[in-house]
């Protein structure tokens, strides 16, 4: 899987119908009732423009039980997916209780694709915050001004 993927990003000239169909091939070969076969089949359709096809895959691969970092990656693009198909609520449903969830190196991609669905929902000043509060710890100076912008865009004006 990982080899295809590799494969599939290094080369942009990659026919998406032969990559879909290599993915399905070797989400064949993994054990009846495996998560991971309808997410990786969900990730190909994604990737190849196809989010409509993408969110009945990502849904059941949850529905089975795939959870940690692929989870994660399950719950973040399928929350992307479905705001593309202009239903940001339900991503915005989906991914705000990671907000608070085990931290790891997709927080940030959390907070990115929340964003944009509150955004995408009219609520720029909550998506900005979010945004900005993932981007001050990553800057060189500025860090704690950066936080302090952050919280005050959705604290209620004294």
């Amino acid at each position: 899987m990982a080899a295809a993927w590799a494969g599939f990003e290094a080369d942009p000239a990659t026919d998406a119908a032969e990559f879909r169909a290599l993915i399905d091939a070797l989400a064949a070969e993994l054990p009846a009732g495996s998560p991971v076969a309808p997410f990786e089949r969900a990730c190909a359709w994604d990737s190849t423009g196809h989010s409509d096809n993408a969110v009945p895959l990502y849904r059941q691969a949850l529905d089975l039980g795939l959870d940690g970092y692929r989870g994660r990656r399950a719950k973040i693009q399928l929350s992307s997916s479905l705001r593309n198909l202009g239903q940001p609520e339900e991503g915005v449903k989906l991914l705000s209780p990671e907000l608070v969830g085990v931290s790891d190196e997709l927080d940030d991609a959390v907070r990115a694709t929340l964003a944009l669905c509150l955004a995408s929902l009219g609520r720029e000043r909550e998506g900005l915050s979010l945004v900005l509060g993932a981007l001050a710890p990553h800057l060189p100076r500025y860090q704690r001004s950066m936080a302090n912008y952050a919280r005050l865009l959705v604290e209620p004006e004294a």
